[in-house]
């Protein structure tokens, strides 16, 4: 299967500068572009940060071929059903072109925005079990009532429903075994960033080992749930592996890692559009050369 690849595009801009990021990654032929659903991430906490959803909104309304989407929605602060109708919502005005990449969340800021404690990681884990299913039960049925221990739906509505059928994509981030069931369960889609554990200290060699551990254990949760491992495409977010920018710095380097990486069943990968002054801080150059030249040379 040919290698997509896709970028996830920051929220850091006014509409009207980042406008032109979404409008470029359309021209340069990306599959795909994502943001990250946070209320404020790591070293840009106290920068701009816009919200995702809106602006999604505007990229569909920017761009015309472009996939749209999520890297990740999470639970920390998003209910399932405003969350469905605001998806719906976005897949019309796209004309069917959103993914919702979604995950269990974590411990950063949005954890405790609301004024909550932060959940443990067991409680990450039983909201997320309870999150999708009725997310995925919202997005497909026009109402849908159903009493939960954390969520709850009570004659919820989303008529007419998603432009997608029978709803739109599910990416599902996971590594651990209740989260890759439900990928298998539910995802169109899986999404990893590696092992978090070898980014300080481990090789890239290690980091392949370890995501190919991870493909593995997802194939076993498909077959324990009876699906087809196949079905679900294999998305790599990158930037969280030790390889940090390297496979950035040129086109070599590039179609050198995504390669190795095609070779573990990776269907997608997706890399950053460059912010200068962060971890982020690439060559707009050497991007945009990846971005017109990788897939070919990766067939």
């Amino acid at each position: 299967m040919t290698l997509r690849l896709s970028t996830v595009i920051l929220p850091t801009d006014r509409w009207a500068e980042g406008k032109k990021k979404w409008q470029r990654a359309e021209e340069l032929g990306f599959h795909a572009a994502y943001t990250y659903d946070h209320l404020s991430w790591r070293t840009f906490r106290d920068g701009p940060w816009f919200g995702a959803l809106p602006t999604l909104t505007a990229a569909a309304t920017a761009t015309e071929r472009l996939r749209l989407g999520t890297l990740v929605t999470s639970p920390n602060f998003r209910h399932p059903v405003t969350l469905a109708k605001e998806l719906m919502s976005l897949d019309d005005i796209s004309g069917g072109r959103v993914t919702l990449g979604i995950g269990a969340g974590g411990s950063g800021f949005d954890a405790t925005a609301l004024g909550q404690e932060p959940w443990t990681p067991k409680e990450r884990a039983d909201r997320f079990a309870e999150f999708v299913p009725l997310l995925d039960r919202l997005l497909t049925e026009g109402t849908v009532t159903q009493p939960g221990t954390f969520y709850s739906a009570d004659e919820a509505r989303n008529i007419p429903g998603c432009v997608q059928r029978p709803r739109l994509p599910f990416a599902v981030a996971a590594t651990g075994p209740r989260g890759l069931r439900l990928a298998a369960r539910h995802g169109q889609a899986w999404v990893t960033t590696g092992d978090p554990k070898l980014y300080e200290e481990g090789t890239p060699e290690q980091s392949r080992a370890a995501l190919a551990g991870q493909v593995e254990r997802l194939g076993k949760a498909c077959a324990e749930t009876g699906r087809d491992a196949s079905e679900l495409d294999r998305i790599l977010l990158h930037g969280f592996t030790p390889d940090r920018n390297a496979p950035l710095e040129s086109l070599d380097a590039f179609v050198d890692f995504a390669g190795r990486h095609q070779e573990l069943g990776f269907t997608e990968i997706v890399i950053h559009w460059p912010v200068p002054d962060s971890d982020f801080a690439v060559d707009q150059a050497v991007f945009e050369e990846i971005a017109t030249e990788a897939v070919a040379q990766l067939g």
